[in-house]
């Protein structure tokens, strides 16, 4: 990682699926790191499952922490819609890292439209380098349905250089006792995605 770069993560998804509990982790690893970090949350319906978006800006001196159109290095998914809503603000050059699952959004449950199709196309022509994860799969075999947002940490630091240790420390510190050996396998099985 240069010196002077900043570095943007926007990591978006549904409310209920960890993505302020992601971003916390991820702005808390950053400044342990050495980094100045400013972290913006849009929540809309959270707690409806509506969209949920977490800019996490760090670097050497960061003034703003809001992302700017065609500048965030990763684009940080847990779901497949939220991919496309906010595929506007990749890089060219960009990492997209997308949880494969799909979250009925209100008017598609009740049947007034329907699910888009080929999404994970889409993404893979647009960002060919896009990694696809079963985020659900993994954390079912971690054993905790919940663990996505762990597991997607666990990608995402195969792409920031910054050391494993610090990732493990601030798991350890923002996590319940009886959580903390679930989630750490979770981010590890989340690393080995990645070669």
């Amino acid at each position: 990682m240069s010196p002077d770069k900043i570095y943007n993560v926007l990591i978006v998804g549904v409310g209920g699926q960890g993505i302020i509990l992601a971003s916390d982790v991820l702005g808390r690893v950053a400044a342990r790191h050495g980094y100045d970090v400013k972290k913006n949350e849009i929540h809309g319906m959270a707690q409806r499952g509506g969209s949920v978006s977490s800019h996490v800006r760090f670097g050497k001196k960061v003034s703003s922490p809001i992302i700017k159109l065609g500048e965030a290095d990763v684009l940080l998914s847990f779901e497949q819609i939220e991919t496309l809503r906010y595929f506007q603000f990749l890089s060219k050059d960009g990492q997209v890292i997308l949880n494969d699952q799909k979250i009925l959004p209100p008017a598609v449950f009740t049947g007034q439209q329907e699910y888009p199709a080929g999404i994970i196309e889409k993404i893979k022509e647009k960002a060919p380098k896009s990694v696809i994860v079963n985020g659900v799969e993994v954390a079912q075999k971690v054993g905790n349905a919940k663990a996505v947002n762990v597991i997607l940490l666990g990608v995402l630091s195969k792409y920031l250089d910054i050391p494993v240790n610090t990732y493990e420390e601030v798991l350890r510190e923002s996590l319940k006792p009886k959580l903390v050996d679930l989630n750490l396998r979770a981010f590890n099985e989340g690393r080995s995605l990645v070669s």
